[in-house]
C-alpha cells in the first residue's frame, strides 16, 4: 500500500509540473509579445522623429552653396552656427554636411575638440546610399567621437545635381535607461547578430553567435563598431526552441553577458525593426515559470495527499466530527471578533469624514480670502502703475486745456466782431479737443475700474492699443523708441480684457525702466497668432535678464530697480493673472535686441465662440 502511495504521488507531481510549466511559458510568450510590441513601436517612433531633418537641412540654399564649392569661409561658418542651431533644438546628436566625396565642410560640432569637419566618411553606407539619391540609416560607433549613434543621411541636390549628403547623428541609448526599468533583458541585434542595444550595459557590442571572417571584414570597412576584433559573443546556449520561433537559453558560465546573469534561463523572442534588418529581443526570466510548475507539483501532491486524509477521514468521523464542531466555534469567535472591528472601523471613518468636511469649510474660506486679497492686490497694482504714469497723464492733459483756453478767448473776440464763421470754426475744433480729453480720461477710467475675473473671447488687437495709448506719452517723454507689430485682422483669446491690460501695461513699463538709461534705448512689442496660441512679445535692447533674477523673477517682492523703485509685485501678478487665464507668462533673452523678452502666451479663440 505504501509503495502504491509513493509511485502515485510521484506520476503526479511529475505530470503536474510538466502540464504547469507548459501553461506558464505559453503565457509569457503571449504576455511577451504583447510587450514587445510596445517596445518595437516606441523604438520605431524614436527613430521616426528625425527622419525629417537631413532632407529639412539640405533645403536651405547656403548648404547647397557651400557643398557646390560657391561659398566663401563666412558661408562656411554661418552654416556651422545654423548646423548648431537647429541640432540643438532638435535633440540630435550631431549634423554635418558634407561633399560629393565625403569631406565634412560644415558640422553643429564645429567647435568643439571632435569636430566632423574636414573629416571623410565617404566610407559609411549611410554616405554611398544617400549619394545615390536613397535614404541612408546606418547604425555604428563614431569614428571620431566614439560614440555611439543612429545615422540618417540625405542627398542634396542643386537642380538636378546632387552636390552632396546632409547626415543626422542621434543617441538611442537613453532607450537602454528605460528598458533598464522594464524588468525584462531586452537588446536590439543587426543582421549581423551584433547587440548595439541593450538593457543590460555589459550585453553591448556583443554577439549572439561567432561572427565570421567575411562579416568581420565588412565591419572592419564600414568601421561600423570601430574594431570588429572586439566584438565577443555572448555565450548562450540554446536550450529548447517552440514553433513561433521562441526559444530558451540559457547564460553560460563563461559568458561575457556577466557574472551576475550567469545560469539563468530566459525565453527568446524577437521582432523586426521596420525598416530596419534589426530585430528586437525581449528575454523573459523563465524562473518564475519553473517556481510556478513546482507550485503546482506541490499543490498536485498536497491535494492527493487531502484526497487520502479524506479517506482516513471517513474511518475516523467521529474523531473527525469533533474536530468539525471545534473549528466552527472556532469560526463564530473569528467572525464576532471581525464585526467588532468592522463597527470600530466604521465609527473611524465617520469621525474621518466629519474632520475631512471641516477642514473643506476652512478651505474655502481661505480660498475666498485669498481671491479677494489678490483681487485687492490687482488693483493696487493698477494705481500704482497710474501714479507713476500721473506726470505723463498731467502733461497730456494740459496740452488740450492750454488749446481750449486760447480757442475760448478767440471765440470771444470772434463773436465780439460778428465774425461768425470763424467762430464756429474755433468751437468746433474746441469740441474735437474735448472729445480727445474725453477719449484720455475714459481710458485712464477703464484701466483703473475693478473688474470681475470673466474669461471670454477678446479682441488681443484693441487691448494692446489701449495698453500703448496710456504709455505713449510716457515712454515718448523719456525719448525711448516704442514700436508695435500686430496682424491686421483681429486677433482672439480666451481672457479678461482690463486684467490683460493691466499686465501689458506692466510689462511695457517694466521694459521702458529697463532702457531708460541708454542712448539708443528701444522697445518693441509683437502680437503673433500661431494655431491656437496667441503670443504677444515685449522685446527691448536693455541689459537682458541676469544670473542672479533668473529664476526669481515671478516671485513676490523679488526687483532688480533700486530701493523705494519698486515693490517687486508687477510681475508676480502679471504671472498669476495669466496663470489664471490658462496661459503662460515666460522670461527670455531676446534675439531681436538683445535684451529681455517677456511672452505671454494664451489660448486662441474665435471672435463668436462660446465658453462652457
Amino acid at each position: 500500500m505504501l509503495v502504491f502511495l509513493t509511485a502515485t504521488l510521484g506520476a503526479t507531481t511529475s505530470a503536474a509540473y510538466l502540464l504547469a510549466e507548459r501553461f506558464a511559458l505559453r503565457s509569457l510568450r503571449e504576455s511577451t509579445t504583447h510587450r514587445q510590441d510596445l517596445y518595437v513601436a516606441n523604438l520605431e517612433s524614436e527613430m521616426r522623429r528625425y527622419e525629417y531633418l537631413p532632407q529639412v537641412v539640405g533645403f536651405d540654399p547656403r548648404v547647397a552653396a557651400l557643398l557646390d564649392g560657391r561659398a566663401d569661409r563666412a558661408t562656411q561658418q554661418i552654416v556651422n552656427e545654423h548646423l548648431q542651431t537647429v541640432s540643438n533644438l532638435a535633440g540630435a546628436a550631431a549634423i554635418y554636411a558634407m561633399d560629393v566625396q565625403g569631406l565634412t565642410m560644415a558640422a553643429s560640432n564645429w567647435n568643439e575638440a571632435a569636430s566632423f569637419v574636414n573629416m571623410r566618411f565617404a566610407y559609411r553606407p549611410y554616405f554611398q546610399d544617400a549619394a545615390r539619391g536613397l535614404t541612408g540609416r546606418f547604425y555604428g560607433v563614431g569614428t571620431v567621437s566614439r560614440e555611439p549613434g543612429y545615422y540618417f543621411a540625405n542627398a542634396v541636390r542643386s537642380g538636378a545635381k546632387v552636390v552632396g549628403v546632409v547626415a543626422v547623428k542621434v543617441n538611442l541609448d537613453k532607450l537602454d535607461e528605460t528598458w533598464a526599468h522594464s524588468g525584462e533583458q531586452i537588446a536590439v541585434v543587426d543582421g549581423n547578430g551584433v547587440v548595439f542595444l541593450a538593457s543590460e550595459p555589459q550585453w553591448k557590442f556583443k554577439t549572439l553567435r561567432d561572427l565570421s571572417a567575411e562579416t568581420r571584414g565588412r565591419l572592419d570597412a564600414t568601421k561600423q563598431y570601430w574594431k570588429a576584433g572586439s566584438l565577443e559573443p555572448l555565450g548562450l546556449a540554446e536550450r529548447s526552441m517552440f514553433d513561433d520561433g521562441t526559444v530558451i537559453v540559457e547564460v553560460g558560465a563563461r559568458s561575457a553577458a556577466g557574472a551576475a546573469l550567469q545560469g539563468m534561463q530566459y525565453m527568446v523572442h524577437g521582432s523586426k525593426v521596420q525598416g530596419t534588418d534589426w530585430q528586437l529581443l525581449v528575454m523573459a526570466d523563465t524562473a518564475p515559470v519553473r517556481a510556478t510548475a513546482r507550485l503546482s507539483a506541490v499543490l498536485a501532491a498536497l491535494t492527493l495527499v487531502l484526497v487520502v486524509t479524506v479517506f482516513l477521514y471517513v474511518k475516523q468521523r467521529y474523531r473527525i466530527v469533533a474536530q468539525a464542531v471545534a473549528a466552527r466555534a472556532a469560526l463564530q469567535r473569528a467572525n464576532d471578533e471581525l464585526e467588532q472591528k468592522v463597527h470600530a472601523r466604521t465609527e473611524a471613518l465617520s469621525e474621518a469624514n466629519l474632520h475631512l468636511q471641516t477642514e473643506i469649510v476652512e478651505r474655502r474660506r481661505a480660498e475666498d480670502a485669498l481671491r479677494e486679497t489678490l483681487r485687492d492686490l490687482v488693483h493696487t497694482a493698477k494705481m500704482a502703475v497710474l501714479g507713476k504714469m500721473s506726470a505723463s497723464i498731467t502733461h497730456e492733459l494740459n496740452q488740450p486745456l492750454a488749446a481750449l483756453q486760447t480757442l475760448s478767448e478767440n471765440t470771444v473776440t470772434l463773436l465780439e466782431r460778428s465774425m461768425f464763421e470763424d467762430a464756429k470754426t474755433n468751437l468746433r475744433m474746441i469740441g474735437r479737443t474735448v472729445s480727445r480729453m474725453g477719449s484720455i480720461t475714459g481710458q485712464l477710467k477703464k484701466f483703473a475700474r475693478r473688474s470681475d475675473v470673466e474669461l471670454v473671447p477678446t479682441q488681443v488687437n484693441t487691448v494692446l492699443s489701449d495698453a500703448l495709448f496710456l504709455l505713449r506719452q510716457s515712454v515718448r517723454a523719456r525719448h525711448i523708441k516704442l514700436e508695435h507689430s500686430m496682424p491686421a485682422g483681429g486677433v482672439w483669446a480666451i481672457c479678461n480684457a482690463n486684467r490683460l491690460e493691466q499686465v501689458l501695461v506692466n510689462l511695457v513699463s517694466n521694459a521702458a525702466d529697463a532702457v531708460a538709461h541708454l542712448p539708443d534705448a528701444r522697445v518693441e512689442v509683437l502680437l503673433h497668432h500661431v494655431g491656437d496660441t496667441v503670443r504677444v512679445e515685449v522685446h527691448d535692447n536693455g541689459p537682458g535678464i541676469g544670473e542672479l533674477a533668473d529664476g526669481h523673477l515671478f516671485e513676490p517682492f523679488f526687483t532688480t530697480k533700486e530701493q523705494g523703485v519698486g515693490l517687486g509685485l508687477g510681475l508676480a501678478i502679471s504671472n498669476d493673472i495669466v496663470r489664471h487665464f490658462g496661459g503662460t507668462l515666460r522670461a527670455e533673452q531676446s534675439q531681436r535686441l538683445g535684451g529681455a523678452l517677456f511672452a505671454v502666451e494664451l489660448k486662441a479663440a474665435e471672435e463668436h465662440e462660446e465658453l462652457a
